[in-house]
């Protein structure tokens, strides 16, 4: 059975235009075109609704930064290609899409030791390595040390690809890739607690 993107979207609960963000960064299998219309086979949309909340209780630190993100757009600059996400793009691309410049609180940022990755709600990346920070002359930081742990290609296998090799990063993109974290802010960065008790 397919479903329209409207469809698929009151299926979630979510408005169409954060469903299409899914689609647009190519997060969903098996879509199908008849016309203008994408539809959706019912299995994805049913693979999303069951996908796991983030084990937040699980790490380290009472509270972590959360960058939610769009859709990976082309950039002109020296410092990378793109801004966001998509699946498609190589992970040195995406790590340079993802690593900065956001207003922020760098030091809370740093003191979460990982920085999930949000597009719609959902964990696509995670990244790690943010203990130092740079500042423009905007007022905006980058964590030019910031290492990809991990990513997802396929959102409701889900397909995900651990690209850092040291253990702390791989636990942390096992626990969170492809997981639910909703978090609400009025810019890129929200911060919310684990409601995990640090000794």
């Amino acid at each position: 059975m397919l479903l329209t993107t409207g469809q698929a979207a009151e299926e979630l609960g979510c408005a169409i235009t954060t469903f299409r963000r899914l689609i647009a960064a190519g997060l969903l299998p098996g879509l199908s075109r008849r016309g203008v219309r994408v539809m959706i086979p019912l299995e994805v949309v049913q693979a999303l609704q069951t996908r796991r909340q983030a084990p937040l209780d699980r790490l380290p630190v009472e509270e972590i930064a959360v960058l939610r993100v769009d859709v990976a757009r082309r950039m002109e600059g020296p410092e990378r290609s793109w801004l966001g996400f998509a699946a498609a793009l190589p992970p040195e691309d995406l790590l340079k899409a993802l690593r900065g410049w956001w207003r922020c609180d760098p030091a809370s940022v740093a003191a979460g030791v990982v920085l999930p990755v949000t597009l719609a709600g959902y964990v696509v990346a995670v990244l790690t390595g943010l203990q130092r920070w740079e500042k423009n002359s905007e007022g905006r930081h980058a964590f030019p040390d910031a290492r990809l742990a991990g990513y997802v290609t396929d959102l409701a296998a889900p397909h995900t690809c651990v690209t850092s090799q040291i253990g702390g990063d791989r636990q942390f993109a096992e626990q969170l890739l492809g997981a639910r974290l909703v978090s609400h802010s009025g810019g890129t960065l929200a911060y919310v607690s684990t409601h995990a008790t640090v000794d």
